[in-house]
């Protein structure tokens, strides 16, 4: 489902507050409720209000609380105890379904002070690369920490995300989101440029999402298992050709480059057809493994359709055959 953000009266008493529908969501200690095998809504859920046009709210059921919309107010004793899917109304008679929020709900709602991935993106990464229960997994740039938080849900409370960040300012505010969704503590978040290396070594994955990142391709190798995965995000064709380059240069295979482009349908049987809007290029991801190639030995076919190497490294291999 897509969802919008429910408006609010700027003027009302919630909109005071900075991304409102984040003032309850911030006491909620753990993901864990929404994923329990519960069937009613309880006290201390994540809850969310999906009402017309697909507006949504997500907060904390706290018995004696209310939540204000601009569709009117609903008191969260008349929802705490009802089952999930329940239709509800608001003091105006506005209608809404309760639900427990996905995650990525949670990703696209969260505050950011930079662009953050979408769940179109996340979940392909998360599989490609075998992200699961108990992995260590690096993270280089950050930024508003949607990929943190897809990761540390992904790798488990016996799992570890290490996320090294640049930038205070940025790291302050992904720190705050991995509060507000419980999973601070699978977390360990490190202050650094990147240019001199990574504290940990044979991590299981690595995500880099920076500016530059065929600079720091040496520094992933170093802190990666042997046969680890790798991902890169980059927005532009240039930038992307100059990742690969550098990810053969260091040795890595498995080379792949793509985009995910996502296409809504009108969910009604006589009027199928592709809405009007799509989500579309948000940036290339590119995937790789890091392999062990012997300079003696190298079987050019096989490295060829791995990705190591290329037709102009065949070529100069050839070259120096003549």
């Amino acid at each position: 489902m897509r969802f919008e953000p429910a408006g609010i009266d700027d003027n009302s008493e919630p909109a005071k507050d900075w991304h409102y529908r984040f003032r309850i969501l911030k006491f909620a200690r753990f993901l864990v409720p929404w994923n329990l095998k519960s069937t009613h809504a309880q006290a201390g859920d994540l809850a969310q209000l999906v009402g017309l046009r697909h507006k949504h709210i997500i907060f904390t059921l706290v018995p004696g609380g209310e939540i204000h919309t601009h569709r009117g107010m609903l008191k969260h004793d008349d929802l705490i105890g009802l089952p999930w899917g329940s239709q509800v109304f608001s003091h105006q008679g506005s209608p809404f379904f309760l639900l427990q929020p996905a995650l990525g709900d949670l990703l696209i709602d969260l505050p950011r002070n930079t662009q953050i991935l979408y769940p179109k993106d996340i979940g392909y990464i998360l599989v490609t690369m075998g992200i699961g229960p108990g992995q260590r997994v690096l993270e280089a740039g950050t930024g508003s920490g949607s990929m943190t938080i897809a990761l540390a849900y992904a790798v488990g409370p016996q799992g570890r995300v290490i996320s090294y960040e640049a930038r205070p300012e940025i790291q302050n505010l992904a720190r705050k989101n991995l509060e507000r969704v419980g999973l601070q503590e699978r977390v360990e978040f490190k202050l650094r440029d990147i240019a001199v290396g990574f504290d940990e070594t044979d991590v299981d994955a690595f995500f880099l999402d920076v500016i530059n990142p065929y600079d720091y391709i040496a520094q992933v190798r170093q802190a990666l298992k042997p046969g680890g995965f790798f991902c890169g995000l980059v927005p532009t064709f240039n930038q992307a050709a100059r990742l690969l380059g550098a990810l053969r240069l260091n040795k890595f295979a498995f080379l792949e480059v793509c985009e995910i482009l996502l296409r809504y349908y009108k969910a009604e049987p006589a009027r199928l057809r592709p809405t009007d809007r799509m989500v579309a290029h948000t940036g290339f991801l590119i995937f790789a493994r890091r392999v062990e190639i012997s300079d003696e030995i190298r079987a050019r076919e096989l490295l060829k359709e791995t990705g190591a190497i290329g037709l102009e490294d065949i070529q100069a291999q050839a070259d120096v055959s003549d």
